[in-house]
């Protein structure tokens, strides 16, 4: 095992650890994937899926979206539904606007430097407002 991969193992196994979840083999073998290199990722279920299946991980596609629940359960990601239909799940889980690119189907991160977000409607009374999703959709010109 290269130098590279015990640090992509290390990093994904101390991720797992510090949100409390045991590294099983499929967790460790996803971790891995999406942040063994250090960087953030958006991905689908299905990406995942596909992704783990060209590293050679056996892993159903339930799996996949069973450890995806985990990992959010867990506050290691968050999840992005973009049209009701379909959801994307972030590693990166400050607070931060995304682009949706529609011709590609791709969530990409958006700078919030510039963003404000003011005059939100009074939750109901018993409610708070948890958090707010800004999903700004692209379309190339």
């Amino acid at each position: 095992m290269s130098d590279m991969q015990k640090t992509a193992q290390k990093r994904s196994s101390d991720w797992l650890s510090h949100a409390g979840l045991r590294p099983t083999r499929q967790r460790l073998a996803l971790a891995t994937l999406l942040v063994g290199d250090g960087q953030h990722r958006h991905v689908t279920a299905e990406s995942l899926f596909d992704a783990a299946r060209r590293a050679g991980e056996k892993v159903s596609l339930a799996t996949v979206y069973n450890t995806l629940r985990a990992f959010c359960d867990a506050g290691l990601m968050s999840e992005i539904t973009v049209d009701g239909t379909k959801s994307y799940f972030d590693t990166n889980t400050t607070e931060h606007p995304h682009f949706f690119w529609e011709d590609s189907g791709e969530l990409t991160d958006a700078s919030d430097e510039r963003m404000q977000i003011t005059n939100l409607p009074a939750a109901p009374a018993g409610a708070e407002v948890a958090s707010v999703d800004v999903v700004i959709r692209l379309r190339r010109t």
